[in-house]
């Protein structure tokens, strides 16, 4: 039995499907702050877009011998390799009706998202016999996971909530729900490259942690994190309701774990806990939403 649910488990999180969930849960969250109910295509369309351009990612970059790969998560997902090859291709067709549902701003924002997405695997320049692509630019890497995970989770929700109900979000709150989710996003994309600090090195990737080291790179994190809750405090719309302490409580657990990542270099930390903060905010806010009613 042990065995059975360690195996699901591992298929949850090397399968990129525990990560699109994370998708879902933080475009859950943007639905909810805009007081919008959810649009289903939009959700659908976190989901798959995220699980198919996280395994085509994969696939892209395979190592020559995946299975000596010092990365649990690589040799995972090159052992099913068919199955997640199959998975890639479903979740890539899924994106074509998914796609003819939503709005032509909607639809103009996630081709422009495509392409940075795709973009940033590809080596699409060379120097010499050199090739690389736009992660190898020196910062830009951390700056398009986050850019693409916050006009995913924040822009899409808002745009096709406008044009599908009389759901009005002005540019003000729109631009502070976009400046804070970035901020968020970005503090937990920097641990993964640090846990990667190495590797990255000999792949002349030019990440925060390569750029200026471990320790600085840790602070910038909750620099971040610090900059998300000032901007919380600050334009704080509604008083210091619930919403301001399941995101702030949210906040300090991400910075906590952030800091644990420190000393835990084991990838289920990575994968289940850092990532799962995702989903923990939103879950945090649906709670303390719902213990309101009764206190």
């Amino acid at each position: 039995m042990r065995k059975l649910l360690r195996a699901a488990f591992d298929f949850l999180l090397f399968s990129n499907v525990f990560m699109s969930l994370c998708a879902v849960a933080q475009g859950l969250l943007t639905f909810y702050l805009i007081g919008s109910k959810p649009v289903f295509p939009v959700l659908g369309l976190l989901f798959t877009s995220t699980l198919g351009i996280y395994n085509f990612s994969i696939l892209i970059s395979k190592p020559k011998k995946p299975e000596k790969s010092p990365y649990l998560r690589i040799r995972w997902f090159f052992s099913h390799y068919r199955l997640m090859v199959t998975f890639t291709i479903v979740s890539m067709l899924s994106l074509v009706p998914l796609f003819f549902l939503v709005s032509t701003a909607s639809k103009i924002l996630l081709i422009f998202l495509a392409i940075l997405s795709f973009c940033y695997g590809l080596p699409l320049f060379s120097v010499g016999e050199q090739k690389f692509g736009l992660r190898n630019i020196p910062g830009l890497k951390l700056f398009m996971i986050s850019l693409v995970w916050t006009m995913s989770c924040v822009l899409l929700p808002i745009l096709e909530s406008q044009a599908m109900r009389p759901t009005t979000v002005s540019m003000r709150d729109t631009t502070l729900l976009i400046a804070k989710r970035f901020l968020f996003i970005a503090a937990l994309a920097i641990p993964f490259d640090i846990r990667d600090l190495f590797q990255d090195k000999q792949f002349g990737l030019k990440t925060i942690p390569v750029a200026w080291g471990e320790k600085n790179a840790y602070l910038f994190c909750q620099v971040l994190l610090a900059g998300y809750i000032v901007l919380l405090f600050l334009f704080r719309n509604n008083g210091f309701n619930t919403d301001f302490w399941a995101l702030t409580f949210s906040v300090i657990l991400a910075g906590w774990l952030i800091f644990r990542s420190k000393w835990e270099k084991n990838e289920y930390y990575y994968f289940f806990y850092l990532d799962g903060v995702l989903i923990l905010q939103y879950v945090f806010v649906w709670i303390f939403s719902r213990l309101s009613i009764y206190f």
